[in-house]
């Protein structure tokens, strides 16, 4: 009988377990601490807009931003607080879309933190949190499969 129709899949064929293959496989073990980081950080980023613990967040607002909102600063950061917990909730579920989202989230704070002078290394280590963002982006179009889609255990190849 040929091997390539038996029906038994060869041991070369069949799907490595979760474990050995964030251990053997360098882009599936990208692909898990972007997704990873991108939960836990914006998760408690965003639940710290609501505790002010790490620090003030307001004070992070632009000076036209607060002028033009029609609430105080600290009511835009529970604002914020709730995209950054969504956004985390987003990457968890479906990082092929919502990575996408998290990068238009964090140019918007780029130019937030840009137009408010003074902190352009955050606005720094934000412009590389959005390249990371997209780089997860690239990797969820490997390893999560579109809405929709049959999935596979741990991605295709």
């Amino acid at each position: 009988m040929n091997a390539a129709f038996s029906e038994r899949p060869s041991a070369s064929l069949t799907q490595a377990s979760f474990g050995a293959r964030v251990r053997t496989d360098p882009s599936f073990s990208a692909f898990w601490i972007l997704r990873i980081g991108f939960v836990v950080l914006p998760l408690l980023m965003g639940l710290d807009k609501f505790a002010n613990v790490m620090t003030y967040w307001p004070d992070y607002l632009a000076g036209w931003v607060v002028g033009f909102l029609p609430f105080s600063a600290q009511s835009a950061m529970y604002i914020v607080g709730a995209v950054e917990i969504f956004a985390a909730i987003g990457i968890a579920v479906k990082p092929r879309y919502a990575s996408y989202v998290v990068a238009l989230w964090l140019a918007g704070i780029v130019v937030n933190l840009l137009l408010l002078g003074g902190v352009l290394d955050v606005a720094l280590r934000d412009v590389g949190l959005l390249v990371a963002a997209l780089a997860l982006s690239r990797l969820a179009n490997q390893y999560d499969a579109p809405w929709g889609a049959r999935h596979s255990q741990g991605g295709r190849k």
